[in-house]
């Protein structure tokens, strides 16, 4: 704990998960777990939706612009809790009238959007699962593989499209054509559709809600796909437990979420576990309202973002760490934005990828300025595997890296692996394993039944366990110099994007059975700002201006005088010029940056920088 974090005043909020349990098993084998016992949970995630719908009919629960001509949003779209009942229900006989099943699912290409809510919904009422797919496979790819991979494992008995413009191109090339296409807009040239307006207007039987009350614990709600690294996306099922059980452990954790309806201003996407199961869900289970944010955090959509947060104020509010950058900037100087953000907002929650701790410096430099005290930046671990969350932290007193201690009704098994600790899931959250997949299901479990997930953990105080755990990166992504020094990739990620804010996006690192460890850089938009050449710049003139080596070369600098060996120190970088390829898998389907992929892919030049042929490479000064 800092000194500053240690004084600083923060606004109430209260952590659920004080106290864990820890026991030795096997040699290098402990076991950890909340006190804090899990309790009952629902049967079925549909049980909140008829509870608000009867309880609170005319509070909305979802809401979304209007999309205009040009790409332009309008007023906000409601739809209340009765009005999403009474869709899941004409929905859901749609489905049932259509005789679908686990072995013919409904699959989802559309961003967040009131029709693909409403879809969803109608597919857990009837007990059809679904699957909500990252748009970036029919619109970003150019093979459309990872999409066809989807088609050809989930074998759908319908594929709901949010328009036929923008998804026709790849729904030709991947789906079958005795396959149902169901459309929210637009249309398909040489194909047949339906459309989602009928889908809605179907009349609801005895029937449908006979199925959503067969449903329970085992039933599968829905298929997600992981990222994929250098294979295929493999299919997460979750079930009805899962997502449930899931949902009370949240809460148990993290009380706030409780407290009073919550209001979400979120963009995340339902193809993700977090925007979906996390999100979603728990406006859901709370009876709160989740506003749709068609902004992202790009240079071209951020102000969609800012626009709809100077206008509804979240009580709790979820990001990526590139959004808080963003928001943190932006605060500096938009007083609406800051006024109305920090109005009511009780936590702050970062995930995806790690927080560099200026951002977060920033932003409780902002927030004390504004209000006297900080809000606390919450975050935790977790997979598509688990829910998705594992772990929470459990103070304010939060710094870049922590994740906390285990939710309740989870027990996390520490494994000691080649110097670094793997932590591994059991609970009535994590998945039963992949859709038709049994041979990536036996290799995921160990003999005990604990989830492998991969992630490296230790003590954020060896002294404490009560604090819990910190990141400790990939067990994978680590590697061994030339010498037979480990380099630790995660924690070394974390110091160059922290070192290097805010004109580093991401880095890959590099070295293995080299003498030196090095770096491939990914620049963000401001590296353009410091070079002065404008926006239409090509950006390898960017990025070997001058200025701009020269900022860059100063972050290795102060990289290399913090470094206490070779394995800790950055000898050599590259910028890269262009983006990370998604076909490739280089970028997953959330945005994070794959680095087993990127080295694949990019091997000749990891080889060129290290051999020193690669023209531009930097390096420090001392």
């Amino acid at each position: 704990m800092t000194p500053a974090a240690s004084t600083a005043r923060y606004r109430p909020m209260n952590f659920g998960v004080t106290r864990v349990n820890l026991r030795e098993g096997a040699p290098g084998v402990r076991y950890l777990q909340a006190e804090l016992p899990l309790g009952a949970f629902a049967r079925r995630v549909t049980d909140y939706l008829v509870h608000w719908a009867e309880n609170t009919p005319d509070h909305s629960f979802l809401a979304r612009r209007a999309q205009l001509p040009g790409g332009q949003t309008g007023d906000w779209q409601h739809v209340s809790y009765a009005q999403a009942l009474d869709a899941a229900r004409s929905i859901g006989q749609a489905l049932l009238d259509r005789g679908l099943t686990p072995e013919r699912p409904v699959v989802v290409l559309s961003e967040n959007t009131l029709e693909h809510a409403l879809l969803a919904l109608g597919c857990i009422y009837a007990g059809v699962p679904y699957c909500p797919v990252s748009p970036a496979y029919a619109t970003v790819s150019q093979d459309f593989d990872k999409l066809r991979h989807v088609m050809d494992t989930l074998t759908p008995g319908l594929v709901f499209a949010a328009d036929g413009a923008r998804y026709g191109k790849a729904i030709a090339a991947t789906v079958a054509a005795d396959v149902e296409v169901v459309l929210a807009q637009g249309a398909m040239a040489g194909r047949a559709t339906g459309s989602f307006e009928r889908l809605r207007q179907t009349a609801a039987t005895p029937a449908v809600d006979a199925a959503m009350h067969a449903t329970g614990p085992g039933t599968i709600v829905k298929f997600l796909f992981t990222s994929g690294s250098t294979k295929m996306p493999k299919p997460v099922i979750n079930t009805q437990r899962m997502w449930c059980a899931n949902l009370q452990q949240i809460t148990l954790s993290l009380p706030v979420l409780a407290e009073a309806p919550p209001v979400l201003v979120d963009w995340l996407p339902w193809s993700h576990t977090f925007g979906s199961n996390h999100n979603f869900g728990l406006t859901l289970q709370h009876g709160g309202t989740l506003y749709i944010d068609d902004g992202k955090p790009t240079p071209a959509l951020i102000g969609e973002t800012l626009r709809n947060l100077r206008e509804i104020a979240p009580t709790v509010y979820f990001n990526v760490p590139a959004g808080f950058e963003m928001i943190a900037q932006a605060m500096k100087t938009d007083a609406a934005l800051r006024d109305r953000l920090l109005s009511r907002v009780r936590m702050f929650f970062y995930a995806g990828a790690g927080l560099a701790q200026p951002v977060w410096d920033s932003l409780h430099a902002t927030q004390e300025a504004a209000l006297g005290e900080r809000i606390v930046m919450a975050t935790g671990l977790g997979m598509t595997e688990s829910a998705p969350s594992a772990l929470f932290v459990n103070s304010p007193d939060v710094r870049s890296g922590h994740i906390g201690v285990p939710v309740p009704g989870m027990v996390l098994k520490l494994v000691d692996l080649d110097g670094k600790t793997e932590v591994r899931y059991r609970g009535p959250n994590v998945t039963p394993g992949y859709w038709r997949s049994d041979a990536a299901t036996r290799d995921a479990f160990d003999d005990e039944g604990y989830l492998c997930t991969g992630d490296a953990v230790q003590w954020i105080d060896r002294n404490d366990i009560h604090r819990g755990l910190a990141f400790d990166g990939r067990i994978a992504e680590d590697f061994k110099l030339s010498t037979g020094t480990f380099v630790s990739v995660g924690p070394m990620r974390a110091r160059i994007l922290a070192a290097g804010a805010p004109y580093l996006q991401d880095a890959v690192i590099t070295g293995l059975n080299c003498a030196e460890v090095g770096a491939l850089l990914y620049p963000s938009p401001a590296c353009r700002e410091v070079s002065g050449l404008g926006p239409d710049a090509p950006m390898a003139d960017v990025l070997a201006h001058p200025a701009v080596r020269q900022r860059i070369e100063a972050v290795l600098d102060h990289l290399a005088s913090e470094a206490t060996g070779s394995a800790s120190r950055v000898a050599r970088a590259l910028l890269m010029t262009e983006p990370p390829s998604l076909d490739k898998g280089e970028i997953t389907d959330k945005g994070s940056l794959n680095q087993r992929a990127v080295l694949k892919h990019r091997a000749a030049l990891v080889a060129a920088l290290h051999d020193g042929s690669a023209p531009n490479i930097l390096q420090p000064s001392r």
